[in-house]
């Protein structure tokens, strides 16, 4: 990265520290200093960065995928972007395709699909349909901030919940409580299952890495709380990075059993296009004594490079570190009696009926 463009300081509540510039950029921007003053100073007294929401019309709303390494082929995503601002979202290359950065950009300029409800409404009715279970916001989180203003979440499960189909939620927020007079009665049904995604149980490295999602302690409760309400709930620790967190491995799986959890799983740092530049750049703002070893772990796991994206091994990796997290991660999965994630019913599955001329009168 360019001396000019190194940020020089964390931004409170965002994740990302700079406007790394997206891969299609046509134009970019250069703060330069002209010897009046440094230019990281006056970016540093400027007003926090506001989050900014463009509603939008989704033309279509579900996404498909045949990748070995995911075990959803079809998934639902209500949001573009996250305020969480997770700084090691492997979804943030994809604000590059809107021309807008996957650095601060991804976590303050936010898309809504306002009408995925109904979009939902008109792919379940086509007659070549068929039912597989959904996955809500792999990409972005389903139950990021906005989400209590929008609901969008919502209208989707409530699509769902209406035409019977079975769905799958991976969260980092406690926001999903919300839902539980939706999720309950059709999880009973063997419809739906929750997992959350785990990073650290330390509070303090959780606001760095994460700083908008919920704190450790309320994603467990909302765990137990769902486990008591019947629902199936799962751990993902994820993602696993050498020298952050991955010491806390069998910690984070211990306390999510202790919250109900009954499956588990884990994900190595995954780092394509901008974001090894985003990644880079917030490990040397909060961990520069250890960032190059940090690096060179993370190599060693991906052949020498920053980041493989080979099928089969883009998210465990290889090599001698890799291979003694799967063994740890394998152990106490054992240990603590956690089971497989569970399968969801699509036979009672119920296609909405579609949108006539003359409405509802038959």
């Amino acid at each position: 990265m360019d001396d000019a463009r190194k940020a020089q300081a964390p931004i409170k509540g965002r994740g990302a520290a700079s406007h790394v510039d997206g891969r299609y950029a046509v134009t970019v921007a250069r703060g330069e200093d002209d010897g009046w003053g440094s230019v990281y100073e006056d970016l540093a007294d400027a007003a926090p960065l506001q989050t900014q929401v463009t509603e939008e019309r989704a033309r279509s709303i579900i996404s498909r995928n045949d990748s070995p390494d995911i075990a959803q082929s079809a998934s639902v995503n209500p949001y573009r972007g996250c305020e969480h601002g997770c700084v090691y979202c492997f979804a943030r290359p994809s604000h590059a395709y809107l021309d807008l950065s996957p650095g601060l950009d991804f976590e303050t300029r936010l898309f809504a699909k306002t009408n995925a409800a109904e979009r939902l409404q008109a792919e379940l009715a086509r007659p070549n349909y068929r039912c597989v279970p959904l996955a809500l916001g792999i990409n972005t989180d389903s139950y990021q901030p906005i989400e209590r203003r929008y609901r969008v979440t919502r209208s989707v499960m409530e699509v769902l919940h209406a035409t019977s189909h079975p769905f799958s939620l991976l969260t980092k927020s406690a926001g999903v409580l919300r839902d539980l007079d939706l999720i309950a009665p059709m999880a009973r049904r063997g419809l739906v299952s929750v997992a959350f995604s785990v990073t650290t149980l330390d509070n303090h490295l959780s606001a760095r890495m994460e700083p908008r999602a919920a704190a450790p302690h309320a994603r467990l409760r909302a765990m137990k709380t769902l486990s008591d309400a019947g629902v199936p709930v799962g751990v993902m620790v994820a993602p696993t990075i050498p020298m952050i967190n991955d010491r806390e491995l069998e910690q984070i799986l211990e306390a999510a059993r202790d919250h109900g959890a009954t499956s588990a799983g884990y994900v190595l740092l995954r780092l394509p296009h901008e974001l090894t530049q985003v990644w880079r750049e917030w490990l040397q703002l909060h961990y520069p004594d250890r960032a190059a070893h940090v690096m060179s772990l993370i190599q060693q796991m991906r052949g020498g490079k920053d980041y493989d994206s080979t099928f089969g091994s883009r998210m465990r990796g290889e090599g001698p570190f890799a291979q003694l997290i799967a063994q740890r991660f394998a152990k106490a999965h054992r240990r603590l009696g956690f089971g497989r994630y569970p399968a969801l019913d699509t036979g009672q599955f119920t296609p909405p009926r579609k949108p006539s001329p003359q409405g509802e009168l038959f």
